[in-house]
């Protein structure tokens, strides 16, 4: 029982760490692909979107590249650190990351889209500078879709498993997390603690789900609100 703790710990402080990278991240690109117009737009939005067409083992495969004593992340981190990123826990954190990014983004997009740019030009007309206006203007206007992208890419990365154990491998105690834990207790055919762990993951995944969906129907609701009040 203590081990499926440390197991969970571990998972909630990966996702977290995965979540913390996406959200300013995510922010910064969602804006960019829906506020601005730019060469190389099309490519940047197929590049983020790419870890949704590819299975998470490549993804994971690649990031092993990078981060491994192969990678120039990797060699940075040997004569920095004395060792590689490579089969630890922030390694993991990354390919979560990674994986999430486009859940994120596309959520982070919607939200974005939904606000009237032309409050944000009446603000700079009043003298507002872009950071000001985004903070004061767009963000609140568009907070529910930017939770709801948040929860999503959290779960997303919570369940993560592909990437994550061929780029951190699955080291008890130090990389394995509720996915990669399950599959071992599957694999050794102690059914009983597999069966703790997927039920910790659902619990988990509904109580993540059940807020992003009300968060989204809210939203939905505060713009049919605000169009009937204009007719």
């Amino acid at each position: 029982m203590n081990s499926d703790i440390s197991i969970v710990g571990l998972s909630l402080q990966i996702a977290l760490v995965a979540t913390g990278v996406t959200l300013p991240l995510g922010m910064l690109i969602a804006w960019l692909l829906v506020r601005k117009q730019f060469r190389g737009k099309f490519a940047l939005d197929v590049i983020v979107s790419l870890p949704l067409a590819l299975p998470p083992v490549v993804v994971g495969y690649a990031l092993l590249w990078v981060v491994g004593t192969n990678g120039w992340i990797g060699q940075l981190s040997e004569s920095l650190f004395g060792t590689t990123l490579a089969f630890t826990w922030i390694a993991a954190a990354l390919a979560a990351a990674i994986v999430s990014l486009p859940l994120v983004v596309r959520s982070f997009s919607a939200a974005l889209a939904g606000v009237d740019p032309r409050l944000e030009t009446a603000a700079r007309g009043l003298g507002a500078g872009p950071v000001r206006t985004f903070f004061t203007i767009t963000l609140p206007l568009a907070y529910r879709g930017v939770i709801a992208g948040v929860l999503l890419g959290f779960v997303r990365a919570l369940s993560e498993f592909g990437a994550t154990i061929v780029v951190a491998g699955n080291i008890p105690g130090r990389t394995q997390t509720v996915p990669s834990a399950i599959f071992t207790r599957i694999s050794a055919g102690d059914t009983d603690a597999a069966w703790r762990l997927a039920l910790v993951s659902v619990v988990l995944g509904v109580a993540a789900l059940a807020i992003h969906n009300w968060l989204l129907k809210r939203s939905a609701n505060g713009i049919e609100s605000s169009k009937g009040s204009k007719r």
